[in-house]
């Protein structure tokens, strides 16, 4: 299974560097540009998608509604599991504040939030949500448009890098990341996009394992049919056309 991870486009929080987790925010003036750059990266890459995944938070979901008509994708589904982390109380807050506030912000992985979640327990259920897609997507190349937070616990988790020292990384919205799936384990990661943190920083070497070439299926489709997930995993996405 090949998953194709891309960031939501930035909003005015974004730019305003407040805390968004579970809540959301208008678009930026400028979000568009981002991903014009990021469906040029997913059109130069060649690759075919046969089903696109996001978060259920509104940023998301807009996002890959976006980036599914481009790619010409019309299986789309959502759910809560790829969520950003839930702040709770940190909500709203300036990212400043927090980090004054609560040392713990961004430091420590397992510090839970007061009336939210821990980046750990973030790690988890998303992680735990795109291994279940295996289940109906062992053949196929997958988009999913995720959260800055959900990107690092994901690249952290199959990279078998620890999470903790990885809180802080860089993410662009210009970020496409490339994950190749097989039997739970990562055999290949690559950066199709800005490159993020995790290589900038000397983290991550790409492409990255050696298992699998990055021509194999390039320029096929998978098996394209449409299928359905359990519903307490997934849930059908009701994106309208009129959102943009």
């Amino acid at each position: 299974m090949r998953v194709v991870l891309v960031r939501h486009y930035k909003t005015v929080n974004n730019l305003a560097r407040r805390i968004m987790g579970w809540a959301d925010a208008r678009r930026a003036p400028d979000w568009e540009s981002d991903l014009v750059q990021v469906d040029a990266a997913l059109g130069a890459s060649g690759i075919r998608f046969d089903a696109c995944y996001s978060s259920a938070l509104d940023r998301a979901r807009k996002t890959l509604r976006y980036l599914a008509t481009k790619r010409g994708c019309r299986q789309l589904q959502e759910s809560a599991a790829l969520n950003e982390v839930n702040y709770g109380d940190l909500t709203q807050r300036r990212k400043s504040w927090a980090a004054k506030k609560y040392p713990e912000y961004k430091t420590d992985a397992d510090f839970v939030f007061p009336g939210g979640e821990s980046f750990r327990q973030m790690q988890r259920r998303s992680v735990a949500l795109v291994l279940s897609l295996q289940q109906v997507h062992a053949a196929d190349n997958l988009l999913l448009v995720v959260h800055a937070g959900v990107l690092r616990g994901l690249v952290s988790h199959f990279l078998g890098l620890d999470l903790t020292a990885n809180l802080k990384r860089k993410i662009s919205h210009r970020y496409v990341g490339e994950l190749v799936i097989e039997h739970d384990d990562c055999v290949y990661y690559d950066e199709l996009g800005r490159h993020s943190g995790f290589v900038r920083d000397g983290i991550v070497a790409i492409p990255w394992g050696s298992n699998w070439s990055a021509t194999t299926d390039r320029d096929t489709t998978g098996s394209s049919h449409s299928r359905t997930l359990i519903s307490s995993v997934i849930s059908q996405s009701s994106v309208r056309d009129n959102e943009f």
